[in-house]
This record gives C-alpha cells, structure tokens and sequence, in this order.
C-alpha cells in the first residue's frame, strides 16, 4: 500500500498554511494604509480618491480571502485529523473546543459582516465607513484564529507551511495580537 495519497494531502495542507500567512501579511499591508477609525466624512471628502477606495476594496477582498482559506483549511485539517466534519458548523465547533477558535458566533459574525459589503451597493459615506470599522474591528480575531490554527497543525498533525516564506511576518503581525489578548484574538489598532 502507498502512502502517496497522505503525503499529498499533508503537502496540500501545508500549502494552505502559507496562504493563510500570506492572506494575513497581505491583509495588514493594505490595513496599514488607512487611518482607523474611518469616518463618513472622511470617505466623502475624499470621495473620487481611487487610491482610498482600491485600498478599501482590498481590506474587504483580503479579509473574506483569509476567512475563506482559513476555512478550507480547518475542513482539510479535520480530515487528517479523523474528526467528523460532514459540515462546516461541526467543523467551527470542532475547532471551538480546541481553542482554535474563540466562538462560532464569532466566525459567523466575521462572515456576515464580510458579505454585508459584497452584495450590498452601498453610497452612503457613513454607512461605508461603519461596515470597515466593523471589520478592522474583526481583524484581530482573525488573526488569533489563524495563529491558532497554525498552531494546531504543527502540534497535533506535525505539518507546517509550506514553503514558509510568510512565517516571520506571520508570527509578528499575529504575535502582536496574541500577546496583547492572551491568544483570545482581541485587542485592536
């Protein structure tokens, strides 16, 4: 029997990990451009600044980008863990009792907040600026959420990413929140 289909499995995980930290280091360069928090009049002084906007534009790109690889790996990490996962809530409630994740509740407040602002057109400068405060405010959940997982699968499945080129800035920009939150995923810029 080969073991090449769990070698290839493990290989795709570690793959996701370094997405993960990439999405994380990618995230906080575009967040680190704004000054938070933002106020509608701010957006409406500077309502034909491209540069803003595209600025913006990726902070909710990348922060629906992290949620999304971070959940596809936990599905993938829960396979190889031989823990039932036949659907996303038992998955998040798996990673909940193991203290990857701080709640459920959170996770699903992350994704609706995120994907309030991918179908919903909105024009209004305050409400704009109220929907990338509510993320920025949920950032640093996510970022615990991903330092915690990483963590997971390097300690109970012994994979790590790979090829590891985000580490260094991963464990800095999701250090900071560790530390100052106790690895709960709060604190705040």
């Amino acid at each position: 029997m080969t073991e090449a289909p769990l070698v290839a499995e493990r290989a795709h995980l570690a793959s996701l990990l370094e997405a993960i930290q990439r999405c994380v280091f990618f995230l906080d360069a575009s967040r680190e451009k704004q000054r938070w928090p933002l106020s509608g009049e701010t957006l409406s002084a500077h309502a034909k600044d491209v540069g803003l906007f595209e600025s913006l534009s990726a902070i909710n790109e990348r922060f629906g980008k992290l949620q999304d690889t971070l959940g596809s790996a936990m599905r993938h990490a829960a396979l190889l863990a031989g823990e039932e996962h036949n659907t996303f809530l038992r998955t998040l409630a798996f990673y909940e009792k193991v203290g990857v994740l701080d709640s459920i509740t959170q996770w699903q407040l992350a994704r609706a907040t995120r994907n309030a602002a991918a179908h919903v057109y909105e024009t209004d400068y305050t409400t704009i600026a109220e929907h990338f405060n509510a993320l920025n405010a949920l950032i640093p959940a996510l970022y615990g959420n991903s330092l915690r997982f990483v963590a997971y699968c390097r300690e109970t499945l012994g994979i790590t990413p790979s090829p590891g080129d985000f580490e260094r800035e991963f464990i800095d920009l999701t250090g900071q929140v560790a530390v100052g939150s106790d690895c709960e995923g709060g604190g705040s810029r």
